[in-house]
């Protein structure tokens, strides 16, 4: 297996290799059809064997304090985009990729790294077995069908809502899992560096 600099000429495989990693978790439906670009500095990996892109980290990083990140004090580096292809999961590939990066972060000058992700319990796993903590939290909630009636409306006329996300900051999560059926908590990890 090779880490290396991501290309644009691989954004073909990076777009698949994120897709299908993450079908199996709960963002499955955050399907992208092209790499997302950065603002700012990005340390952008993948991790490749016989030519196909099977791993990728994309870090957006800072060079003013908190411009990226939402918290720490010195510079961090924000997590978009972690993936393993699921053909080649359990490999130590997702590891090998934060290591990469480390040593990249490090020499950059980078303190810390942010993640924000879903609350898969095997993520969670995953992200605490690389030395990431648990920082913050709120829920992503949706909305569909009978329970978009009862709690959102258009102040529109003649627009009908007919799914919503939100996020929710507030304590009184029990409030929506009456009818919900797809609300989770998103949670945020840093790991020092």
């Amino acid at each position: 297996m090779l880490i290396r600099d991501y290309d644009p000429s691989d954004e073909m495989g990076w777009v698949r290799c994120r897709t299908l990693a993450f079908l199996e978790t709960a963002y499955f439906d955050n399907v992208l059809n092209q790499k997302e670009h950065y603002e700012n500095p990005a340390i952008e990996l993948i991790a490749e064997i016989d030519g196909q892109v099977v791993g990728l980290i994309d870090i957006e990083y800072e060079r003013v304090e908190r411009s990226v990140c939402s918290r720490g004090k010195g510079l961090g580096g924000m997590i978009w985009h972690i993936a393993v292809h699921p053909d080649f999961s359990r490999q130590g590939i997702g590891r090998q990729l934060v290591d990469s990066a480390v040593d990249r972060a490090k020499v950059i000058g980078l303190n810390r790294f942010e993640a924000w992700t879903r609350d898969d319990l095997w993520v969670k796993n995953w992200y605490e077995k690389q030395n990431f903590t648990i920082v913050d939290s709120y829920y992503h909630i949706y909305f569909e069908g009978a329970e978009m009636n009862q709690r959102i409306h258009s102040g529109i006329p003649k627009l009908h809502l007919v799914n919503a996300f939100a996020h929710y900051v507030g304590e009184d999560i029990d409030q929506f899992k009456t009818k919900n059926k797809r609300i989770h908590q998103c949670v945020c990890y840093e790991k020092k560096l």
